[in-house]
């Protein structure tokens, strides 16, 4: 199709860039009103844009995306407190691995023997119905008041596991086992030690200034840490992920520098990556896939209901907080996007399978979240049991 609204076709990049943050807007003003997370309702903009009038990413928005994917994944492992994930480790642990386990064989068995899709495809098939949607799950937690429950914290750390998983299965599945990736490992882990405990003398004796050089030397490690993941055949994510959990506590103890990095990102970066996520998603092909995103979507809420359910009970929680807590694990949306998106980014998945994966990523951040608000709320039991590791939940303008 062809539109004035094609990238391809378009020079002017003020122009261009005016219309993807249009579609921005509009999507922050949609989800003020419905109560919808603002990265989905772009998603959904990005769809309509992509299959009515033609809308299609360029050099610098793909970049721009990119980093955005990056820093989205940065300050997701930086919600988890350490506080909250020592006091809840053991249970933690268990649902969080089991959330991603069974889901991530689960859909790779279904794609390959099944749907017949090659080796790669169904790797990307299983990374992405294996995650959950830390931004979801917050925002729940935060307006339902769970935040300050020990209940809520545990589903938050519950979820971290499930998606450093995700992340690290990302970062290994494809990756090139040579020298860079051997560097890339040790850059990482060197980096995830140094950095946290550097940032506050670094903060200290550089002041706080209109510059941000502080912020700038975040971007420079990022930046760097993401150079390398691509020399080895990796990904971004998995440093950024793991930096961003090890500088959680910074973070948190700097709350000012943490609001205006996560302004920045939600503001200017992420808006791109999402409506770029949306508009590789053909209604054409969900249409003609629709059996195969059915399957996976019963596939994905299905593992989960198998995997974290029974764990939670053995944890001594009723049926109905274990439905509860097992269908916020099974939501679904930015790490679902950004694993289909590398898969397609990479040649390892096609349009269709792309579309397939994106649609059931959108239902899962939507269907089970409803589900359990509607008829499984909490009871009284969880609702009663305070928090002991943290003293202060910060209520925050959440996507």
């Amino acid at each position: 199709m062809h539109s004035i609204f094609n990238a391809s076709a378009i020079d002017n990049t003020y122009f261009l860039a005016a219309i993807w943050m249009g579609l921005a807007l509009i999507g922050a003003l949609i989800a003020i009103r419905v109560k919808i997370s603002a990265a989905l309702i772009e998603i959904v903009l990005g769809i309509l844009a992509g299959n009515f009038i033609a809308l299609r990413s360029n050099d610098w928005i793909d970049f721009v995306a990119g980093f955005g994917s990056i820093m989205l994944t940065f300050l997701a492992g930086a919600e988890i407190d350490p506080v909250v994930l020592r006091g809840q480790w053991r249970p933690a642990v268990v649902m969080g691995l089991l959330s991603f386990l069974i889901p991530f064989a689960a859909a790779l068995l279904y794609a390959r023997l099944f749907a017949h899709w090659s080796a790669d495809a169904s790797k990307i098939a299983g990374i992405a119905m294996s995650t959950t949607s830390v931004a979801v799950v917050y925002a729940v937690m935060v307006e339902s008041g769970l935040a300050a429950k020990e209940f809520g914290q545990l589903i938050l750390a519950a979820c971290f596991i499930t998606d450093l998983g995700t992340v690290i299965a990302l970062g290994l599945l494809f990756a090139n086992y040579n020298a860079w990736l051997l560097l890339f490992a040790l850059v990482s882990i060197a980096a995830a030690a140094v950095v946290p405990r550097s940032l506050p003398t670094i903060f200290i004796k550089l002041g706080d200034r209109v510059s941000e050089p502080g912020a700038r030397l975040l971007f420079v490690i990022i930046f760097g840490l993401s150079g390398l993941a691509t020399l080895a055949r990796s990904e971004g994510v998995l440093p950024a992920y793991l930096l961003g959990f090890a500088c959680a506590g910074f973070l948190l103890s700097h709350r000012e520098f943490a609001r205006r990095l996560r302004m920045v990102t939600m503001s200017l970066l992420a808006p791109f990556y999402f409506v770029k996520a949306g508009t590789l998603v053909s209604l054409a092909q969900a249409l003609a896939g629709i059996k195969t995103i059915a399957v996976l979507f019963a596939i994905k809420v299905a593992a989960k209901m198998v995997g974290v359910w029974p764990s939670a009970r053995a944890f001594r929680f009723n049926a109905i907080d274990s439905s509860y807590l097992t269908l916020m694990m099974a939501t679904g949306l930015t790490f679902g996007t950004i694993s289909s998106l590398y898969g397609l980014s990479h040649h390892y998945i096609d349009r269709g399978q792309y579309t397939a994966l994106v649609t059931v990523v959108i239902l899962t951040a939507i269907v089970p979240t409803l589900l359990a608000q509607t008829f499984f709320p909490p009871t009284q039991d969880v609702l009663e049991a305070e928090s002991g590791g943290l003293e202060e939940i910060e209520v925050r303008d959440r996507r």
